[in-house]
């Protein structure tokens, strides 16, 4: 009986035990709302002066998560569910090649940057 309690907390948004095609529906609606809500407050927050202008960078930051937490469970269906692990650990494994990717490139431009020669240099090279 506990078993079935613990399975029961560990079901995503939307998810149900007899998997109804309604609940599935309710489910999917209520993370499009969700995600709507979030863009629509996202670019009232960057064209507003209702907001003190220095936070706006750190409000889009905070809607950014929170619409890519509204993705995660409800379109995605990641929870802490026991069955779920190998979707957490791919998705921290993409997680960690993107930043690996991203990081990299900035990395390597930075330094290209830095020690490229001036312009007229390059220019008399080719002459």
């Amino acid at each position: 009986m506990s078993d079935q309690t613990h399975i029961e907390h560990d079901l995503a948004p939307g998810e149900a035990e007899e998997h109804s095609v309604g609940a599935r529906v309710l489910g999917y609606v209520v993370g499009l709302g969700l995600g709507l809500l979030l863009t629509a407050t996202s670019f009232f927050i960057a064209g507003t002066n209702l907001v003190w202008q220095p936070s706006i960078p750190v409000a889009l930051i905070v809607l950014a998560i929170a619409q890519m937490g509204v993705h995660l469970v409800f379109f995605l269906h990641i929870t802490t569910g026991p069955d779920n692990t190998n979707n957490v650990l791919a998705l921290a494994f993409g997680l960690l090649i993107v930043f690996l990717v991203v990081g990299g490139s900035v990395w390597i431009m930075s330094h290209l940057n830095a020690n490229m020669p001036p312009m007229d240099q390059i220019m008399r090279m080719r002459m």
